[in-house]
């Protein structure tokens, strides 16, 4: 009895064992020539998962003969191609490093690119992905300065700038936020000292001032004026750079306020704007000074 049960799956085993496709009899076996010529007509046809489990079965085979940069490039981008980007990554880099003189090297760096670009997070999570990328794609443009690939390159050096000012920024405003005005100050001026260019240049101008008022308008009365006198700096600072800011009329607001509290304006709007120009040329005097 027990082996009329067992027959029909011995049939079975048999038969599928029997149906290996001409793709699974060709990995199996150790027609290297075979798989190469087979892999690039999968590469071509575009079924790039079988030509990348063909290249890298042959992998070693090749490897220091004059079909290695070859065999070793078109596994990096059939696995790049299928949208396999870790392996790709791993593969083109090893090439990159092994294959310095190819003709594929460029297209192989650029490719890479793309994996590392692919691997960054959001501004809010961990940047060290961003910083490789920025980092390869910099070398990628020293290299290659010529390359038809330079517009796509420069765009994704734009967006990856922005995730690290917009990171550098929004650590700095969490102390504002947290109304740590002192420290939030401190790390707005940072952040520009850091990065001057940092595309949020006019929103830390903008919370740097707040943070000096809100800081000045929260102390002792004994430190009010030395702190908005700092408020007073950081609002000319603003104002010079960005005169015309959606932010001045608020940030106007608070310099009448600290006017006032330093007993500097009690007048209307004429004299006000008169003591600006008066506090301006102080201003202007003390830096020289300095």
């Amino acid at each position: 009895m027990r082996i009329k049960k067992l027959f029909p799956l011995v049939v079975v085993l048999a038969f599928m064992a029997g149906c290996k496709t001409e793709y699974d009899l060709l990995l199996a076996g150790g027609d290297n020539d075979a798989k190469y010529d087979a892999a690039f007509k999968y590469f071509e046809a575009g079924d790039y998962r079988r030509a990348a489990t063909l290249f890298e079965s042959m992998a070693f085979a090749y490897n220091g003969t004059e079909r290695d940069d070859t065999v070793q490039y078109y596994w990096g981008v059939s696995n790049y191609m299928y949208g396999d980007y870790d392996t790709a990554e791993a593969n083109l880099n090893n090439f990159i490093n092994n294959f310095r003189g190819s003709p594929f090297a460029e297209n192989a760096t650029y490719l890479r690119i793309n994996c590392l670009y692919d691997f960054t997070l959001r501004y809010e999570l961990d940047q060290v992905p961003t910083n490789t990328a920025i980092t390869a794609i910099s070398e990628y443009i020293i290299d290659y300065p010529q390359t038809e690939h330079m517009q796509e390159c420069m765009a994704m050096l734009d967006d990856l700038g922005e995730r690290l000012d917009r990171k550098a920024f929004e650590n700095a405003k969490l102390y504002y936020t947290m109304e740590d005005y002192l420290a939030a100050n401190t790390a707005f001026h940072n952040v520009l000292r850091d990065d001057s260019d940092n595309v949020y240049r006019e929103d830390i101008l903008y919370y740097t001032a707040m943070a000096s008022y809100k800081y000045a308008l929260n102390s002792v009365e004994a430190r009010q004026q030395d702190r908005y006198l700092s408020f007073v700096d950081d609002y000319f600072n603003f104002i010079g750079e960005y005169p015309e800011s959606s932010y001045r009329r608020e940030l106007e607001t608070m310099y009448k306020r600290a006017l006032k509290a330093l007993g500097r304006f009690t007048g209307s709007e004429e004299e006000l704007a008169g003591k600006e120009k008066e506090f301006e040329r102080e201003r202007e005097m003390l830096l020289r000074k300095q």
